[in-house]
């Protein structure tokens, strides 16, 4: 598939604008997780997503606590060297392998950042991290200026390629950027969560910064198949099923919305999911998509995304469904 290809801010990257996002491959049993998941069929998704075009995968040493790297690490080992693709983590997340399901702590001390590189490194199996962020602001007081100057240093040892943060807010983009160049930020923007088009995405924007961006369906509402009895349906460590986006009310109108982008996905003659995914790639300033998958099948089910070109008039549908259902602000 011809996929599109964008430039990540200033950095020397240049990502599909579909990423293979593998925070459901870290599995269940710990408190952000997405219940059971095969190692086999993350193997399969991962390999069957780059086959088609795909060339960078997010993941996180948070998600099934080191094990998302570790499968993703498996996933590149049986790739040849010159097919693999560019390799995102995120550090600073410190949890508590005793107690799997207590969230994990926002740690940005330098010695925590350097220790999360190290075991990055270790368990992708890969000698440099192509861009290595900052999961979530800091919790225990350490000053943003002290962490941002630690990643910087990753940078200059060759640890790393580019650096970036995720889920910061302006006033700290600010205070990294007087640092050291911030090469991306990672937000959650789709639909039904469209916060970030507000400010961050611009701040992005004349900065000179990248962004990808993260649950563009929703966090799987935008898909063709979701329903109420999924939810029911989910495992008892699925965070989800405690996620306000899909309980009651917001996943009626939720589910309303994915709805409204059937008549456009007809009309392109795709899936609900890649219409979901384009329209977050029309916003100006971002760079690329992140976006899950379990198994071969679901990656084909967004990967049109990376080609899909949404008219005028499919955003302006688009757009009164949205007014009409109320979603969206967040």
């Amino acid at each position: 598939m011809d996929l599109q290809t964008r430039s990540l801010g200033r950095s020397e990257l240049h990502i599909t604008t579909v990423g293979f996002g593998a925070w459901a491959v870290g599995g269940g049993g710990w408190a952000f997780g997405w219940g059971p998941q095969d190692d086999a069929d993350s193997v399969r998704a991962i390999t069957h997503a780059v086959g088609r075009g795909v060339n960078w995968i997010d993941t996180a040493a948070v998600y099934g606590l080191g094990h998302s790297e570790e499968v993703v690490g498996r996933a590149l080992a049986g790739m040849p060297a010159a097919d693999r693709p560019l390799v995102f983590t995120k550090c600073g997340l410190k949890w508590d392998p005793a107690n799997p399901m207590t969230p994990p702590q926002q740690n940005s001390e330098p010695a925590t950042l350097r220790l999360d590189v190290e075991n990055s490194l270790r368990r992708l199996a890969v000698e440099r991290i192509d861009l290595f962020q900052i999961h979530w602001p800091d919790e225990v007081g350490t000053p943003v200026e002290d962490s941002w100057g630690e990643m910087a240093r990753f940078v200059d040892e060759g640890k790393v390629r580019a650096i970036g943060v995720s889920n910061f807010d302006v006033a700290l983009l600010e205070r990294c950027e007087a640092v050291r160049h911030v090469d991306s930020l990672q937000p959650p923007l789709s639909l039904i969560r469209q916060g970030a088009s507000a400010d961050l995405i611009p701040w992005a924007a004349t900065h000179g910064t990248g962004v990808i961006v993260y649950s563009p369906m929703g966090s799987g509402i935008l898909t063709d198949s979701f329903s109420r009895e999924r939810v029911a349906a989910m495992a008892d460590d699925d965070w989800r099923r405690h996620s306000s986006s899909h309980t009651e009310p917001d996943v009626t109108r939720n589910l309303a919305l994915r709805d409204a982008l059937r008549p456009v996905a007809a009309r392109h003659g795709t899936t609900v999911s890649a219409v979901a995914v384009a329209w977050t790639l029309t916003r100006p300033g971002v760079s690329g998509a992140i976006v899950g998958a379990r198994t071969p099948a679901q990656v084909d089910g967004w990967l049109p995304a990376g080609s899909l070109v949404l008219t005028p008039a499919d955003l302006a549908e688009i757009a009164s469904a949205v007014e009409r259902l109320g979603v969206g602000p967040a």
